[in-house]
């Protein structure tokens, strides 16, 4: 019924996606992604050097958002771009499965230590997230994916003095499990949702000390600055990737190169290796003095 409502399609090629039987076979299905370059963006390799990494993010990932359905098209996979639910600027989801899913699309930019260019200094947390629009309301279970392009910067192959964006690696995650692992790291660490799954908070410093005090927390509102106030202010890194406990997105993006958690509580308790937990910690260390990112999802 609510693929329906959706005006999506009744039967699924390989059942839910939250099966690794549908992951699988639809990772397959746009495995031939891997390895395009998106040529209709080409840079000079000597401005390399000057641009910003996060600049190059932010074209690739509005460049690729666009044309993912074109170059889909040259490579026959079956993605088109889907009418969104939301009715915002930003529409979710993004495409269309002709196998009956519907995928999110974010984008994360590699450094590419082959190529002369602008590096960046340190890394910093995964801009890109699955903001407070998408919810338990308007996600299909059983039909949505969030699929991560990862892509850098090589040259062209007929002219090594131009450089074009190269997806290297994607993955591929149920929706439903990527906003429950959210929401659950959200209302473990004592914040809540106001409205109808309108605003995510999170406890303020004021709820902090309510909370040590034994003092009953005031939910009649939330604030959005300390000064406020509030028991709850509005969580403005909500939904960010690096923070988001689905372990199998987490050590994607370990190996995507970006920041990644080495530990969470969604579903269960869970934890990467004690080498891994020091290296996410090492990342975090250093993001914290600025700087630029290693890899930047930014769609």
């Amino acid at each position: 019924m609510l693929n329906q409502l959706l005006g999506g399609m009744d039967v699924l090629a390989w059942g839910s996606i939250t099966t690794n039987n549908a992951l699988n076979a639809l990772t397959s299905a746009l495995q031939r992604l891997c390895g395009v370059q998106v040529n209709y963006l080409q840079l000079p390799a000597d401005l390399a050097l000057q641009i910003e990494p996060s600049q190059v993010g932010t074209i690739v990932g509005t460049l690729t958002d666009l044309l993912l359905p074109r170059i889909a098209l040259e490579q026959g996979i079956g993605l088109t771009k889907a009418a969104g639910i939301l009715g915002d600027r930003e529409d979710y989801p993004d495409f269309e499965h002709n196998s009956g899913y519907r995928i999110e699309l974010k984008g994360a930019f590699r450094d590419n230590p082959h190529v002369p260019m602008k590096r960046p200094p340190t890394p910093r947390e995964p801009s890109a997230r699955l903001t407070q629009k998408v919810t338990v309301k308007n996600v299909d279970p059983d039909r949505d994916a969030l699929l991560i392009l990862v892509y850098e910067l090589r040259p062209t192959w007929n002219d090594p003095s131009l450089l074009s964006p190269t997806i290297v690696d994607l993955g591929l995650f149920p929706v439903i499990e990527c906003i429950n692992a959210r929401d659950h790291r959200m209302i473990s660490g004592g914040g809540r949702w106001f409205g109808n799954y309108e605003t995510p908070t999170i406890l303020s410093k004021a709820g902090k000390r309510a909370v040590v005090g034994g003092v009953s927390l005031n939910s009649n509102g939330y604030g959005r600055k300390e000064s406020e106030g509030y028991h709850f202010n509005e969580d403005t890194n909500f939904g960010k990737l690096k923070r988001i406990p689905y372990r199998p997105l987490q050590e994607f993006l370990k190996r995507a190169g970006c920041q990644f958690s080495a530990t969470g509580s969604y579903p269960v308790p869970w934890s990467m290796s004690k080498q891994d937990q020091e290296f996410a910690l090492a990342l975090d260390m250093t993001a914290e003095n600025g700087g630029d990112s290693l890899a930047d999802p930014s769609i």
